[in-house]
């Protein structure tokens, strides 16, 4: 075989591993899914029932609603809107 082709052969073979290695890594950690922050376990409260200094507004399915905010803006605003 000529050099040329040995050249060839290496870096296809080089591609190739770097896609190999690039396919079979991970992203992040192994194991199970995080709960959110305000999750808890089925039947038990986050925070007990009294002395609460925070309310939370519920709406009309049940969930929490965030609190309004102040609208701020950004540089990609331009590009979202």
């Amino acid at each position: 075989m000529n050099p040329i082709c040995h050249r060839l052969l290496l870096r296809l073979a080089l591609i190739g591993a770097i896609a190999a290695s690039l396919g079979l890594t991970a992203c992040g950690r192994k194991g199970p899914l995080d709960p959110p922050p305000a999750a808890s376990l089925a039947g038990e409260q986050a925070a007990p029932a009294g002395n609460v200094k925070y309310a939370p507004v519920l709406g009309p399915d049940g969930k929490p609603i965030a609190p309004a905010g102040p609208n701020k803006r950004i540089p990609l605003d331009v590009l979202l809107n």
